[in-house]
């Protein structure tokens, strides 16, 4: 098997909280796999949200309602990724943006003016990986190798253009089986055990002063994993991004020649030349 890995940034990202719809519209602090599945499908150019809802409406009249995906979801929910976040510490800056939407039905206040404020992400940047392991993961590298597009990509909306770039494809290779990991990607928190940095087991692995900076932070939120079939809602699952040592369980665990981006990335990356991901 192999792995695309590519990087994926933009200027600015909104990745939309549903539970909040009042004041102003907030954030998921990172991209989680159902948006990073949506600008897949604006890749290979299968449909969305909005086309759903005219599947709908005529079999509501017909027939009674039917588990649905939007088509990019049904096509993708399969594909195996792993995101490996690029700020530093997995936090991105974030800013309250207000702007006018003046279309003229966006309001029922004179002038039908509204006032929008959104929380956006400045400067996102993560390391993408794709399992290169079925038809739609080869439909998808094929695209991106070749720099096609059906649609643009964007991160979470269509204001905040996405950029692919430094694209590879390498083989896909376990990693040796450890009883420790240093994971650079995002992992379930489910999945893992944290090991204190008073263990033997990293005495034995790295000097303290490894050890001190490898578990400088730790970065926990819940993110949208899958959708509910019946209403396309999203289901969140806790995701852990971390410095520190930790014991996997029951996953598979890849291991990566080090790709650096930036100066910084090498400056943090001084002990290390492998990266180690997992798939979700």
């Amino acid at each position: 098997m192999e792995i695309l890995r590519f990087k994926l940034s933009g200027k600015n990202a909104f990745f939309k909280k549903p539970e909040v719809n009042t004041y102003c519209y907030f954030t998921y602090g990172n991209i989680h796999k159902v948006a990073l599945l949506g600008i897949f499908g604006a890749i290979l150019g299968y449909s969305g949200y909005t086309q759903i809802q005219d599947m709908i409406k005529p079999k509501k009249k017909k027939t009674k309602l039917e588990p649905s995906y939007p088509e990019f979801y049904e096509r993708l929910k399969d594909l195996k990724v792993a995101i490996l976040p690029l700020n530093e510490k997995g936090n991105i800056p974030k800013k309250i943006q207000a702007f006018n939407n003046s279309v003229g039905y966006a309001s029922r206040e004179q002038g039908g003016n509204l006032i929008v404020k959104e929380q956006w992400l400045e400067n996102p940047a993560w390391e993408i990986c794709v399992l290169i392991d079925c038809e739609e993961a080869e439909k998808l590298k094929d695209a991106i190798q070749n720099h096609k597009c059906v649609y643009y990509p964007y991160l979470g909306k269509n204001d905040h253009l996405a950029d692919i770039e430094f694209i590879s494809v390498d083989e896909a290779k376990l990693a040796a089986d450890e009883e420790l990991y240093r994971i650079d990607s995002f992992i379930k928190r489910d999945d893992i055990e944290l090991v204190p940095l008073d263990s033997e087991d990293l005495d034995e692995l790295l000097t303290k002063e490894e050890i001190r900076v490898y578990s400088q932070f730790k970065y926990e939120e819940a993110l949208p994993y899958t959708l509910d079939e019946w209403v396309n809602n999203y289901k969140l699952e806790r995701f852990v991004y971390t410095g520190s040592f930790l014991e996997v369980n029951n996953e598979d665990v890849y291991c990566l020649d080090n790709k650096v981006y930036t100066d910084k990335e090498k400056k943090d990356n001084i002990y290390r030349n492998k990266k180690y991901v997992v798939f979700y």
